[in-house]
C-alpha cells in the first residue's frame, strides 16, 4: 500500500493541522538541543524525524509529549494554542507516546496494560474486569484479529503483539497523535510487516503520526512526509516520495538541504498538487 494513500483518503485541506510547532527552543544548561525547529503534522499521515543521536529529534518530540517544559516558542493543537507542562496535558489533547521500550508490565497481561492507570471502575468502586476484557477485544481485534491470547502475561507476547497492545492502549483513549519511536527495532520480517499494516490502518481512520526511526526502509514504506535535524536545527522537511535514500542519508550526515526539490512544510493534497501543476 502506497504511504500517501491514507493521507488522501481522510485529510481535509481547509483544517487546521493536528499539531503545529512552531519555532520550538528547548536547552538543557548551555546545550541548546532544539533550536528554532518548526513542524506540523496533518490528520492520515505520517511524518518521519530523522537525525543522528543528540541532533535533537527526540527532544523535539518529547517536548510534544510533556516529558520537557518549553523554553520557547509555540504548540498549536487543532488550530488553538496548547500549553502543555506534563505527560498528563498531552495526553488530554490526545497526544500519546509509544516508546521504544513499549513501557508495558511485563507482569500484567494485554487486558491490564491496555488499562494500566486508566482502569475501569464498578459503581462500587471495584476494578470492573468485565468491562475492560469486553472492550480490550475489540480494539484487540480491530488492529490483529488473530490476537487471542490476552490473558497472558506480556513477556511471552511477541515483539508484534507487545507492539499491538502498545498502539490499542494509545486507540482506545482516543489519540489523535501518535508519536512512535523506532516502532520496528529489533522485530523480525513478519512482525515489521504487522507493525506497517497497523500504522497503515491508522492513517486510514485519521490518526497522524510523528515516526522518530534509524530504519530508512521504514521510513519510505510509512512517511508522507520526513524531516531531518542535525544539532538541534532543522535541515529541511519534505515529501518522502521526492527524495532518494542517499539524499536523505546526506542531510542526516552532512546537515546540506537539498535543493533539487522544493521543501514542503505541510501535506500536499491531491487538489493542491493539480493546482501547482496547472500552467
Amino acid at each position: 500500500m502506497n504511504a500517501q494513500a491514507g493521507l488522501d483518503l481522510v485529510r481535509d485541506p481547509h483544517a487546521p493541522p493536528l499539531v503545529d510547532l512552531r519555532d520550538v527552543h528547548k536547552a538543557f544548561g548551555g546545550v541548546h538541543a532544539v533550536e528554532g525547529v518548526s513542524l506540523s503534522l496533518d490528520a492520515g499521515e505520517v511524518v518521519a524525524v530523522l537525525g543522528h543521536n543528540g541532533a535533537g529529534k527526540s527532544t523535539l518530540m518529547k517536548v510534544l509529549a510533556g516529558a520537557y517544559p518549553l523554553d520557547g516558542g509555540g504548540i498549536v493543537v487543532g488550530g488553538e494554542p496548547a500549553h502543555i507542562a506534563n505527560p498528563a496535558d498531552s495526553q488530554a489533547l490526545g497526544i500519546e507516546t509509544i516508546h521504544q521500550t513499549l513501557a508495558l508490565a511485563d507482569n500484567l497481561d494485554a487486558v491490564s496494560n491496555l488499562f494500566l492507570g486508566r482502569e475501569l471502575m464498578t459503581p462500587w468502586r471495584t476494578l470492573d474486569d468485565y468491562a475492560m476484557e469486553a472492550a480490550a477485544r475489540k480494539v484487540f481485534a480491530r488492529l490483529n484479529p488473530h490476537f487471542r491470547n490476552i490473558r497472558v502475561p506480556v513477556r511471552a507476547l511477541s515483539g508484534g503483539q507487545r507492539q499491538v497492545v502498545a498502539i490499542s492502549r494509545a486507540v482506545y483513549f482516543n489519540a489523535r497523535v501518535l508519536i512512535m519511536d523506532e516502532p520496528t527495532a529489533a522485530l523480525g520480517p513478519e512482525e515489521t510487516r504487522m507493525v506497517h499494516e497497523l500504522v497503515q490502518q491508522l492513517k486510514a481512520s485519521g490518526v497522524g503520526i510523528f515516526l522518530i526511526s534509524h530504519d530508512l526502509p521504514d521510513v519510505f514504506a510509512l512517511s508522507d512526509r520526513l524531516a531531518v535535524m542535525k544539532n538541534g536545527r532543522l535541515v529541511g522537511t519534505y515529501r518522502t516520495a521526492d527524495l532518494s535514500e542517499d539524499e536523505v542519508l546526506g542531510m542526516i550526515i552532512a546537515g546540506k538541504a537539498v535543493t533539487r526539490v522544493a521543501q514542503q512544510h505541510r501535506a500536499v493534497t491531491p487538489s493542491a498538487t493539480a493546482e501547482a501543476e496547472r500552467p
